[in-house]
């Protein structure tokens, strides 16, 4: 059975952010797992996982809490999703809560320990974020820099040609076309992690888009955006996860293609048939700035990454509390497929 990962949550020079409702509007069941340990979640979301048998693929929602961690399972051919309460925060509609302490707490941890880690967890994320807020605001100085010396006739020249490209011989449809707001990655507390890989290999072609800060990538995949989803065609859309309000990538399913911002911490290279390289920085900066501004640029980077770096210690000392909290989660194999196979049940119920 086919998987497709991707992340609804992030840690952003903005805050942290929640995309979940638009993933699962079209969905006409949601059960949410209750309890505090992200790990006993995830094992049931594992194990479910590897009892479902469906046609089309599964969707695994990735946790911005760590690699070892899962937010959710989406099973569109059923219609349901089983998500953690981790990650349905910002859901206004209804669902049916489903609290794994019923089988039994598996807690070593008090409640004044509770109260006392959210404190000290949230703390380290907001001191996180701080850091990655200055950041973002030094990174529109290196964005200035291009911008200035930018050519936007030739970007919205490649604009025009890529989409002429891409839409090329495809019929418009006539209806109104949805838009999964999503994140390929983000910032944890084991680095900075994404799943481009994996989405390259759901789709037949690939455009990666190279450049600088201020170069016109996330206008130029915003504009593919708009012309795919005009032509009656759903979309994923992932966000930046260090400006959100950026676009990092455009997958659009239907029509077997994505296009990605394919610079640091995300840079990849074309490896096979299908996948090629639009330069920005090339196609539409001036020659020579590189060369111009070397020392602000070299300047204003080592900031910037001084600021990134500080953060990304934050968060790992923040998923150190984690990791020792959950360590005070006792259970085993046999409590996580009694409570998996209870919810396979469930899931049946819902779908017949």
């Amino acid at each position: 059975m086919k998987k497709h990962l991707y992340y609804v949550t992030g840690h952003t020079g903005k805050g942290f952010i929640n995309l979940l409702p638009s993933n699962v509007t079209e969905l006409e069941h949601i059960i949410v797992l209750k309890h505090p340990s992200l790990r006993l979640k995830t094992a049931v979301l594992n194990q479910m996982s590897k009892k479902l048998n469906m046609k089309s693929p599964l969707e695994i929602i990735c946790s911005s809490s760590g690699t070892d961690y899962e937010d959710g399972l989406i099973i569109r051919e059923k219609s349901i999703a089983i998500l953690t309460e981790d990650v349905s925060v910002p859901l206004k509609r209804e669902y049916t809560e489903y609290d794994l302490s019923q089988y039994g707490m598996f807690s070593y941890l008090s409640e004044e320990e509770g109260v006392r880690f959210c404190k000290n967890y949230d703390k380290k994320m907001e001191e996180a974020y701080e850091q990655f807020r200055i950041g973002l605001s030094v990174h529109d100085q290196l964005e200035e820099i291009f911008i200035r010396q930018m050519d936007f006739t030739k970007a919205d020249q490649v604009a025009t040609q890529l989409i002429e490209k891409i839409l090329h011989d495809v019929p418009k449809l006539e209806r109104k076309a949805h838009v999964y707001h999503r994140l390929f990655g983000t910032n944890t507390q084991n680095g900075v992690v994404n799943v481009v890989p994996e989405l390259l290999n759901r789709v037949g072609h690939s455009y990666f888009i190279k450049g600088r800060a201020g170069t016109g990538k996330s206008t130029l995949m915003k504009k593919v955006l708009a012309a795919c989803e005009a032509h009656g065609y759903d979309v994923e859309l992932y966000h930046c996860s260090f400006d959100p309000d950026s676009i990092d990538m455009v997958l659009v399913p239907e029509l077997d293609f994505c296009i990605f911002d394919s610079t640091d911490p995300h840079e990849y290279f074309p490896r096979r048939e299908g996948q090629e390289m639009i330069d920005m920085y090339e196609e539409t900066v001036k020659k020579g700035t590189d060369e111009q501004y070397v020392m602000q640029i070299k300047e204003v980077t080592e900031i910037y990454q001084a600021h990134m770096k500080r953060g990304m210690q934050f968060i790992k000392d923040a998923g150190e509390m984690l990791e020792n909290r959950e360590e005070r989660f006792k259970f085993n194999k046999t409590d996580v497929i009694r409570i998996a196979d209870d919810l396979l049940r469930e899931i049946e119920k819902l779908s017949t």
